[in-house]
């Protein structure tokens, strides 16, 4: 994992463009490049909230995959939620995105002492479960038909990893 930086942006923005990688995200539209550029601007004021890029040995050389952060760290309740998104679709299905997570959750638990991660990951998105599952993430609900997308509403599983549980031996 890296900082991401401004040179990112064109990637970032392709990214985003491209509707196979937006349509597991909470965007509709495509995004400019100055749209990009003012969301880069904002994030650098937030406190409490953590953003990097990662990468990926691919034949040799490192790539930048895709991004990954921590959001809403509540200080108090030593609780966060991330997110991810893996835009290089020909790398999707390769253990980059379990890797990035357990990255971010090494992050979150052991430098930032949380006791909890928790995201919500859409019902039809069975890639994305995958990727959490093996991360560590349980379920522990759903929001029924909370989103609207694919002109019906869909699920949202709400999903949590505890500290104690990251730290355990996994058998994945």
């Amino acid at each position: 994992m890296r900082a991401i930086e401004r040179p990112d942006t064109p990637t970032l923005v392709r990214w985003l463009n491209d509707p196979e990688v937006r349509h597991t995200l909470l965007m509709f539209e495509p995004m400019s490049t100055a749209a990009e550029e003012r969301w880069f601007e904002r994030r650098l004021e937030l406190e409490h909230d953590y953003l990097f890029s990662f990468e990926g040995r691919v034949e040799g050389r490192w790539i930048h995959l895709g991004n990954v952060g921590l959001h809403r760290v509540d200080c108090e309740n030593r609780a966060a939620r991330p997110g991810i998104l893996l835009g290089e679709k020909e790398h999707w299905d390769k253990r980059f995105g379990t890797q990035a997570m357990r990255l971010m959750l090494d992050f979150a638990f052991r430098d930032l002492n949380l006791h909890r991660v928790e995201l919500d990951v859409f019902a039809f998105n069975p890639r994305a479960i995958r990727c959490y599952e093996k991360a560590g993430f349980q379920r522990e609900g759903a929001l029924r038909e909370a989103f609207f997308r694919d002109e019906g509403y869909q699920d949202i599983y709400r999903t949590a990893v505890l500290a104690p549980e990251f730290a355990a031996p996994r058998s994945n």
